[in-house]
């Protein structure tokens, strides 16, 4: 019993490691998500707050898809943004 009891405390403490290492890095990734997410919609704010001199009609408006497509994607999504806004206003 003392091999098995041994093996089994070793198995336990490396999934232990395992888990922790998972919630970190999944952490880590919603964290990240998030804060692109509202980088980006501060990005928009002030690019609708720039634009809107230049060009009436540019803003892009602050929903949950633009949120979602800042933080998934973060500048190039901000930008993707206002290339499908002026794409069809074309």
């Amino acid at each position: 019993m003392d091999i098995y009891s041994g093996v089994l405390w070793i198995v336990g403490v490396l999934a232990a490691v395992l888990m922790i290492g998972a919630f970190k890095s999944r952490t880590e990734m919603v964290v990240n998500f998030i804060l692109r997410g509202v980088l980006g919609m501060l990005m928009i704010y002030f690019g609708n707050y720039l634009f809107s001199g230049q060009m009436p009609g540019i803003e892009i408006g602050y929903n949950p898809i633009t949120f979602l497509a800042s933080g998934a994607l973060g500048f190039p999504g901000v930008l993707m943004l206002y290339g499908i806004h002026i794409y069809m206003m074309i």
